[in-house]
């Protein structure tokens, strides 16, 4: 993909993920020939959650967000999901890296639980 606003997205989110829980691990998977680089997934105790883009968005997954408080509001997907629940970021919207932040290492901490 190339360097658009999906890329930068992805990118402060990584670093957002990675600085929420340094012993998290990221990896690459679901790899096909309609999407060869796979889908970045991060996990610490369990999956935490993956990062898909699509055309007008990027999608965070959480794989436990239904086990998680969200004061903040930050999921605004997959909201009838029975255990997961979804972050969709549109182009020119940012999310609040410190409500981010907290989120992932609320899911690490139920992952631990």
């Amino acid at each position: 993909m190339s360097d658009d606003w999906r890329t930068v997205t992805i990118e402060r989110l990584r670093s957002l993920i990675m600085k929420a829980e340094p012993d998290m691990v990221e990896e690459a998977k679901w790899r096909k020939a309609s999407n060869p680089d796979g889908v970045p997934t991060f996990s610490c105790a369990g999956l935490v959650c993956t990062v898909e883009t699509y055309k007008d968005k990027v999608k965070l997954t959480f794989a436990r967000g239904a086990s998680l408080d969200d004061p903040a509001g930050l999921f605004n997907a997959s909201l009838d999901a029975g255990t997961r629940r979804a972050i969709d970021v549109h182009e020119g919207e940012a999310l609040d890296e410190n409500d981010f932040v907290a989120l992932v290492r609320e899911a690490v901490a139920v992952n631990r639980s």
